[in-house]
């Protein structure tokens, strides 16, 4: 098998499991969460970082699916320096408390590297860069042809990305930071810190990738954005479980995005669109 028959045995796959990846697993994933929390299973079963790898990276298959064929050796380079930054950037916030404030880790979320930063980062973090790029250039429409427009409305999608994420997170004891903070445990030098980071972070991802080939793809994939879907529906019910309203209502705006270009077809019923890959 080469490339090119596994880049189409697995948008096949993602095809054919569209509802159970991009629904189903984010909803056991939530419960799975709030019966750790509530106690209703053992810890290690509930909060095992193991399947969460697992179910992170299930969710992350249409994504994987759908940038595949897209990554040559500019991109191929581009992710690998993210991957490294997204470490360095990491080490560094836990160990200095720079950009983000200080804040540490209370569970595991797989191997650690250095008893510091999971070993998995990229699995988390590549997507809240990747897909507020794919979302922005979708939503942009025409404004897409402007470097600026895209590179601002991504930093601004990736930090309400945050919004929604880091609450929740914070509520399930995945981490914490010294002293909390005013948004639900979460101070401002977190957004302030990931206005720096974005920055990076989007600017490698317009440098690896033709921004109208990704385009031409979201066009042809119908499945590229589901992982936005997972994140919406396992966010979005971890938060409004802790009461967490407001980022809640920021899940709904993200919802509303989805809606808007047509990614939540599969969600209510109608048919998706044919593509050749």
């Amino acid at each position: 098998m080469d490339r090119r028959d596994a880049e189409t045995w697995l948008s096949a796959v993602v095809r054919e499991n569209r509802f159970t990846i991009a629904v189903v697993f984010p909803l056991v994933g939530a419960l799975m969460f709030v019966a750790g929390h509530e106690a209703w299973l053992p810890g290690w079963l509930a909060r095992n970082p193991l399947l969460i790898i697992f179910g992170t990276l299930v969710m992350r298959s249409p994504l994987v699916a759908g940038l595949l064929p897209q990554i040559d050796r500019r991109a191929g380079i581009a992710l690998v320096v993210l991957a490294a930054y997204t470490y360095g950037i990491e080490f560094l916030g836990v160990t200095t408390g720079f950009p983000y404030g200080r804040f540490h880790y209370q569970l595991e979320l797989g191997p650690m590297l250095f008893g510091t930063v999971p070993a998995g980062l990229p699995v988390f973090f590549f997507p809240l860069v990747l897909n507020s790029y794919l979302l922005c250039l979708l939503l942009l429409g025409p404004h897409a042809n402007s470097r600026l427009a895209r590179l601002t409305a991504s930093l601004a999608v990736v930090l309400v990305i945050d919004l929604v994420l880091d609450p929740a997170a914070v509520a399930l004891g995945f981490w914490a930071y010294d002293g909390g903070g005013m948004y639900y445990g979460v101070p401002l030098s977190n957004y302030l810190g990931w206005v720096l980071s974005g920055v990076i972070a989007v600017g490698l991802v317009e440098f690896g990738f033709d921004w109208r080939t990704l385009r031409d793809r979201l066009d042809q994939c119908e499945f590229m954005l589901d992982d936005m879907v997972s994140f919406v529906i396992l966010w979005g019910a971890m938060n409004a479980y802790f009461g967490n309203w407001i980022p809640v209502a920021i899940a709904l705006f993200l919802f509303a995005g989805l809606r808007r270009i047509d990614r939540f077809d599969f969600v209510v019923g109608l048919p998706a669109r044919e593509t050749l890959r």
